[in-house]
């Protein structure tokens, strides 16, 4: 059988199974046994917010302003601002609405500069913990996908910049499709399947291609005192930009949590084939980074990416960053933090684009 018509099965019993358990023969009533406590099943909303905030010098490159002095570039920005409304219908159905701010430009209108609000995710969730394993769920619907998301849980430094897949646009955080997360009994990780349009959530589907994105994680020694902390990772990516035109994405993970300390290491491989006359490109890299922390809210921030845009020809593109972060004593999912940090991007020969170096100040809001 064919990658494509793989994935289209996959697609397909991802459906047929979303159906099957959210049926009403599988959640049918049972009669309670004494002493049992009813699940709540009030429907309830929440209304939350993410803010991402920066002021940014930017050493290299410089440019020129109106009258043709060379300057460097300052900034006060807002790189993110969420609303994000959230509920359950029942015990077994929940949603979640989050719009997200983005620059417009190129429009030519009034607007254009503005920040305007787009939908990022917009999903139904259907819960299987009463089948299941309890935080497995069917999702319908814009929503995150696979890997993203999983990794900022880990990471969460997504208000300094994107993790190295999503910074370098091998992936995207959502999308719109069908996708079933199971949890390992024991705590031994967990299982993240979709169906997507594949093109991501900023982006409207050209045509009737598909992804199948999966993402499996493994916890080998859940109750094992400090190795506890230790998963693996393993993600895949079959696509493509039309029938015979590839696009896949596989990336290994390992990463370790501890109370002073989070360390991470992804490594890249991608496959892209834009149209049937383009020849295919294969990249490949890697991303480090470490978060040494203390009790007293103060945490540092290290990485190193290393990408080959095309892994055929000798030139890399390459970042480095280096922070000092202090978190405010919050109560979860609460959070408040502010980082001073310096970002040094390298391109090697004939990568077009200049080296890059800034520094700046960022601050996080989550309510």
């Amino acid at each position: 059988m064919s990658l494509r018509n793989s994935a289209r099965h996959l697609g397909v019993c991802l459906f047929a199974g979303a159906a099957l358990l959210c049926s009403p023969s599988l959640w049918a009533q049972v009669t309670p046994a004494e002493g049992y406590t009813a699940p709540d099943d009030t429907p309830t909303v929440k209304v939350g917010g993410t803010i991402f905030t920066d002021y940014t010098y930017t050493d290299e490159p410089t440019t020129l302003d109106v009258d043709g002095n060379t300057v460097h570039p300052t900034a006060f920005d807002v790189k993110r601002a969420y609303i994000n409304v959230t509920g359950t219908l029942h015990h077994l159905v929940g949603f979640r609405i989050t719009p997200d701010i983005v620059r417009e430009s190129g429009s030519g209108g009034n607007v254009d500069g503005s920040l305007t609000f787009r939908l990022k995710y917009a999903y139904g969730q259907f819960n299987l913990d009463d089948a299941w394993s309890k935080g497995s769920w069917v999702r319908l619907g814009l929503q995150q996908t696979p890997y993203v998301d999983f990794m900022e849980g880990i990471y969460r430094y997504r208000f300094q910049g994107a993790i190295f897949e999503d910074a370098e646009k091998f992936m995207t955080s959502s999308d719109a499709g069908v996708s079933l997360h199971y949890n390992f009994p024991g705590g031994y990780g967990d299982l993240h399947s979709g169906y997507y349009n594949g093109d991501g959530y900023s982006k409207a589907d050209p045509n009737d291609q598909k992804a199948v994105q999966i993402r499996a994680t493994l916890r080998p020694v859940p109750n094992g005192g400090i190795i506890k902390g230790l998963r693996l990772t393993a993600f895949y990516d079959a696509d493509h930009y039309a029938q015979d035109d590839s696009r896949t994405r596989f990336v290994g993970n390992l990463t370790f949590e501890h109370k002073y300390i989070n360390v991470g290491g992804d490594y890249l491989k991608a496959s892209d084939r834009p149209t049937a006359a383009s020849p295919e490109v294969k990249a490949q890299g890697w991303s480090v980074w470490a978060t040494p922390r203390s009790t007293k809210g103060w945490e540092g921030l290290l990485r190193w990416d290393s990408l080959k845009p095309d892994k055929d020809v000798d030139a890399k593109k390459e970042r480095k960053i280096a922070g000092v972060a202090y978190w405010f004593p919050t109560q979860k999912p609460a959070a408040a933090s502010l980082l001073l940090d310096y970002e040094r991007v390298t391109y090697g020969d004939p990568l077009p684009s200049p080296d890059g170096k800034r520094y700046a100040l960022h601050a996080l809001f989550n309510f």
